[in-house]
């Protein structure tokens, strides 16, 4: 029994160490200035979850089973921040409007990993108003492509959503001893 549990715990250990230096996200994933984002990446994965919708999904959730559902609509859903240096802090604020009928409640937004911190609003965004997801990227101990997610969950059809960051963290420079004369050591 303890076997499992260190094994498990291992698991679980190697899954969130591992979960943030995918490169999912695709260019062609991106929109720019204020348009809807209503079109699907060029690359689309097949999802198992029918809870998780895709971009097309989405954009048809007004005809979905029940009419007057809210639906979230962002200005954009992926952000990509480019080149930082590692240990920099992303900030960005994924704007949405409410273009369902009934008023929108968000129930959680989590992150794909420990690096990204979501804020969402606690309180319910009314039909035709607006509403913003502050995420936060950490890139200390990050290098390469990355493609932090965030799932929101709601009282929309189907109930998740995705957004995401990407872009590229660059090493940090480390001054060595010739820059700045000889290291002393007592």
């Amino acid at each position: 029994m303890k076997k499992n549990l260190i094994y498990t715990f291992a698991m679980a250990v190697a899954l969130m160490a591992t979960s943030c230096n995918e490169n999912t996200a695709t260019d062609a994933e991106a929109t720019t200035g204020n348009d809807v984002a209503t079109t699907a990446p060029a690359t689309e994965t097949t999802v198992d979850n029918p809870n998780i919708a895709t971009t097309e999904q989405t954009a048809a959730t007004t005809t979905a089973a029940n009419p007057n559902a809210p639906a979230m609509t962002f200005k954009e859903t992926v952000y990509d921040f480019g080149t930082v240096k590692q240990g920099e802090v992303v900030n960005h604020t994924f704007t949405f409007t409410n273009t369902g009928k009934e008023p929108l409640i968000i129930e959680n937004a989590s992150a794909s990993c420990g690096c990204t911190v979501p804020e969402w609003p606690k309180t319910p965004v009314a039909p035709g108003k607006t509403g913003e997801i502050k995420v936060q990227f950490n890139s200390t101990g990050k290098y390469g492509q990355q493609a932090p997610m965030v799932t929101i969950r709601a009282n929309t059809e189907p109930n998740i959503t995705q957004v995401s960051l990407k872009g590229t963290v660059e090493a940090s420079t480390i001054p060595t001893a010739g820059a700045e004369g000889p290291v002393k050591r007592n």
